[in-house]
């Protein structure tokens, strides 16, 4: 038996579940309330069949960078697969501990095989630069504008009216903050695309509290590699450590 045991992994939906247990002890009974029953909606009423799916291809695309450049589709996947994780805006307290858990416990892993890792909002590309900045992530972060992606995938949701309320109360509306000038986000969700445009793993959770961890990610691409005998390529070429 090992006398130094290795560490648990660190698990991303522990972190939100640690989130939600300090707003059950901060918030206000009836603001969480909202907050929690138009995250059950949104499992309830989920729309699984118009979810993207493995085996679907890709058309074209073109994301903003928060540097100010264009990100298509086909540079993404240029030299192999790419992975795309959406979240919902720059000041969304959940994606502020999803971006940098996956700047930690993922980027490494997808760096070593030459894999890219995009994390996209619909917010304009101007206003996230602070998530960016605020958490040095070194992962690519990128707008989809007009939620033009989300929407082909059928990730998107709509405030529920309560939620509406709840967030005019508290200042500018959803559009506003987004730049979007509509109530639409992106449920969080995480794509494997391969070299051939096809989605070859995804995982959209309707609840932004329950997200994917990092490890089925990189067994993803892992496969996906293997599958298309770039690994050993990679490891002679020193693209992977």
């Amino acid at each position: 038996m090992s006398e130094h045991p290795q560490p648990h992994p660190e698990s991303l939906n522990q972190l939100l579940a640690d989130l939600h247990a300090e707003r059950l002890r901060s918030w206000d009974p009836a603001a969480l309330q909202v907050n929690i029953d138009q995250r059950q909606r949104l499992v309830d009423e989920a729309p699984q069949r118009h979810f993207v799916k493995v085996g679907d291809l890709l058309p074209a695309f073109e994301l903003k960078t928060v540097e100010g450049g264009l990100l298509g589709l086909d540079e993404l996947i240029d030299n192999g697969p790419a992975v795309l994780v959406f979240f919902r805006f720059a000041g969304c307290p959940a994606c502020n501990i999803a971006l940098p858990y996956y700047e930690r416990n993922l980027q490494p892993a997808l760096r070593k095989r030459g894999v890219p890792l995009v994390a996209l909002s619909p917010q304009v590309a101007g206003r996230l630069v602070e998530i960016r900045d605020r958490h040095q992530l070194t992962l690519q972060v990128a707008s989809d504008r007009n939620n033009a992606l989300g929407r082909h995938l059928g990730i998107l949701y709509s405030f529920d009216d309560a939620s509406r309320q709840a967030s005019l109360a508290k200042g500018p509306g959803i559009g506003e903050v987004t730049g979007t000038g509509t109530w639409e986000l992106p449920q969080p969700t995480v794509l494997v695309i391969g070299r051939d445009r096809r989605v070859h793993y995804a995982q959209v959770s309707p609840d932004w509290l329950v997200r994917t961890e990092a490890q089925p990610i990189i067994d993803a691409v892992d496969a996906l590699l293997a599958a298309s005998g770039d690994i050993p390529h990679r490891v002679r070429s020193g693209r992977v450590g």
